[in-house]
């Protein structure tokens, strides 16, 4: 019986070290009690195996330890898969919002980087994207910005779903996309 809950911690330990995981924000809030204040502090976190799924979280405690733990857990829990072009970029451009968060995500060349503000970048470098130009429209409140990308990335779609959609062949929207790149040029 032992045995079995070692290996199963083992395998859990094996899951937890596939993801990347970067601390975002941290919030000290005050409850004013009657012999003062008491802090309690509230952590976002964003977490992906950078391969294209990603997730973020929300955790409040007492202790900044604990809200991390609390917001990583949170983060693995609602993880979402991106699909990215070539492993690195964008299929196309896309915008995002959530509630005065604004963001704007376009598709890069190769070697261009992540071009992005700081709880965008987090959410890029977790997802496995190399190559993203990003921007911040609206509030600057880490919360919106980040809710504000999951929403455009969560509206990302692989040229397969667009072909299926339309009732064509994907060979054919893809000649169509050389087409207009070399239209472009």
């Amino acid at each position: 019986m032992a045995q079995g809950r070692r290996d199963d911690r083992r395998d859990r330990e094996e899951r937890d070290s596939e993801f990347v995981d970067k601390l975002v924000h941290i919030n000290r809030v005050a409850k004013v009690v009657k012999g003062g204040r008491r802090f309690g502090f509230a952590a976002l976190v964003v977490v992906g195996d950078q391969k294209g799924r990603v997730g973020f979280g929300h955790g409040k405690a007492r202790e900044v330890p604990e809200a991390i733990r609390k917001a990583t857990e949170s983060a693995k829990r609602d993880m979402i898969f991106v699909p990215l072009r070539g492993g690195r970029t964008l299929h196309h451009d896309i915008a995002g919002r959530h509630g005065a968060g604004r963001v704007l995500l376009r598709a890069a060349k190769p070697g261009t980087g992540i071009i992005a503000g700081g709880p965008m970048r987090a959410v890029f470098e977790t997802l496995g994207m190399q190559d993203v130009v990003a921007k911040s429209l609206g509030s600057s409140n880490p919360y919106n910005m980040v809710r504000a990308t999951f929403d455009a990335l969560k509206r990302q779609l692989h040229p397969k779903d667009v072909a299926a959609q339309r009732g064509i062949k994907y060979s054919t929207l893809q000649a169509r996309r050389g087409a207009a790149a070399g239209a472009e040029e």
